[in-house]
């Protein structure tokens, strides 16, 4: 595999039902105990020293919620315990998880045990699978250039006692898998993850997969009509931005069931519009929309869904050269929609346009686009959201739903007719964005809306928790690799309400 992959294989997982014997907890370096909300004294009976843990755990000061012991055996084995929420929310669970998981990785241990004791049946399971999803998340380790690296242990097993039955973690591990792909390439340093790196490492995946590629180069583009895309690729001074078209089809599948379509920016100083410093120096992360389609058509396939998918990535630098792209450019996107463009630094835009256009002629069942595309959904939602915007009201309802029950959750905008008052261009068809901020992130929506034919249902994602520096859920702080487990939850646990959420209501306005 590419040296721009991570090694780090997610740990492995064995399980042993029941009261926790000592065999059960032999070898291992920590044990994480999870009990109920306000857990009573029945609760502590499965946990080793319950009592003496119990005590200690009352006399913790204010603020206090997790405590750090070890238990009365030979090997004084390291103990992290705590109660779990009142709020049983897939995301209170999460981020419950991940302050626990924090704790525990400060002792840096190689074999885990997972405890969830005295919990309803139908309750300890997604307890434990938060647990594991946290330390996925947190034992992993991102790209680092330091002459000394550091040399903190893997945790290479994860032992979930005390249940009932055995669980089937195989989805919770190609979850861990697919973000942990998405935070990799997202940390990057930019003069690693340049485009032509960024190809090859796609190119290893998909071979490694087996999928289809195919790499539009910009003669290809440029014989499709696809001047918007390259109106973005002009600046830079290297000729190899493209659009890669990834498919995968499991046996029997024809058309596309859905198309993944991810902004690939890997560097944005903005073009001639230039960032200041600050708004520049994380811009390598750019290019995390196309990190989750990636990394959700990696875990569709690890998982063996019966699901036909297209992948569509629009990878390229937006920068400052005697080529790049100027205000009031008027330039013709694929479906000869003319665009006037305002502000170079409003490029995803610009780059999905076409993006779009070409997977829509695949006649996809459901289209969904992800990309850190507008500062006003951070400023609207913070880095605790993202947003969502669709051509189908039931298709955004269904993502919300989606976003609460995987623990990623969305808000969903308004997609009203008359935003697009603010889009009337002179010169041209639509202008790119407007010359005031207000409301750019729905804008935007609506800019990109114009180039989904209206047979198409459509979903765009705009990631404004792609990174949050105090974490987010089960993640530790940096790239949070969300958008993987809302895709999921949306096609495998909201499949059976896709068909109608999916379904056109009427004759869209731009077709």
């Amino acid at each position: 595999m590419s040296e721009l992959l991570p090694d780090q294989p997610a740990p492995r997982v064995t399980q042993a039902t029941g009261a926790p014997s000592p065999r059960a907890l032999a070898g291992l370096d920590a044990l994480v105990v999870v009990l109920p909300h306000a857990a009573a004294t029945a609760a502590w009976r499965g946990v080793p020293d319950g009592d003496r843990l119990r005590r200690q755990l009352l006399a913790l000061g204010p603020g206090e919620h997790v405590l750090r012991s070890r238990l009365a055996d030979a090997a004084g084995t390291a103990v992290v315990l705590a109660e779990a929420p009142a709020d049983t929310g897939a995301f209170a669970r999460l981020k419950f998880a991940g302050s626990v998981v924090a704790a525990l990785m400060e002792g840096h241990p190689r074999r885990v045990g997972v405890l969830c004791a005295g919990h309803a049946r139908d309750a300890a399971p997604a307890l434990a699978q938060s647990v594991l999803l946290a330390i996925g998340a947190a034992a992993f380790r991102l790209p680092e250039y330091r002459r000394k690296a550091s040399k903190a242990q893997r945790v290479a097993e994860v032992r979930l006692l005390g249940l009932a039955a055995k669980l089937d973690c195989r989805r919770a591990l190609v979850e861990i898998e697919a973000l942990n792909l998405v935070r990799w390439l997202t940390a990057l340093p930019p003069n690693r993850l340049t485009v032509g790196a960024y190809r090859e490492v796609i190119a290893t995946l998909a071979e490694h997969h087996d999928w289809s590629m195919r790499f539009l180069d910009q003669a290809a583009l440029r014989r499709l009509g696809a001047g918007a895309f390259l109106a973005v690729a002009r600046g830079s001074e290297t000729a190899d931005a493209g659009i890669v078209h990834l498919s995968w089809r499991p046996r029997g599948r024809g058309r596309p069931d859905v198309a993944l379509v991810g902004k690939g920016i890997v560097f944005d100083t903005g073009g001639t519009n230039l960032k200041p410093f600050r708004a520049m120096l994380d811009m390598h992360q750019d290019m995390a929309g196309s990190a989750v389609a990636l990394a959700t058509l990696l875990a569709i396939t690890r998982l063996k869904l019966p699901v036909a998918v297209d992948c569509w990535l629009a990878i390229t630098e937006n920068r400052i050269g005697p080529q790049a792209y100027k205000p009031r450019d008027v330039v013709s996107a694929a479906d000869g929609t003319t665009i006037e463009v305002i502000h170079t630094d409003a490029e995803g835009r610009m780059a999905l346009a076409d993006t779009l256009v070409l997977a829509c002629r695949e006649q996809p069942g459901l289209v969904l686009d992800f990309a850190t595309l507008t500062g006003q959904c951070v400023n609207a939602l913070t880095e605790r959201y993202s947003g969502v915007f669709s051509n189908r009201p039931a298709l955004a309802d269904l993502l919300t739903t989606a976003g609460r029950a995987s623990g990623e959750r969305v808000w969903s905008f308004p997609m009203d007719e008359d935003f697009d008052e603010d889009l009337k261009s002179t010169a041209a068809d639509v202008v790119q964005c407007s010359t005031e901020n207000e409301g750019d992130h729905i804008l935007a929506a609506r800019f990109l809306q114009r180039f989904v034919p209206a047979q198409t249902a459509w979903a765009h994602v705009d990631l404004a928790s792609a990174a949050r520096k105090k974490g987010l859920g089960q993640v530790p702080g940096g790239p949070t690799g969300f958008g993987v487990r809302l895709a999921l939850n949306l096609l495998v646990d909201q499949g059976e309400g896709l068909p109608a959420a999916t379904r056109a209501t009427g004759r869209a306005r731009h077709e």
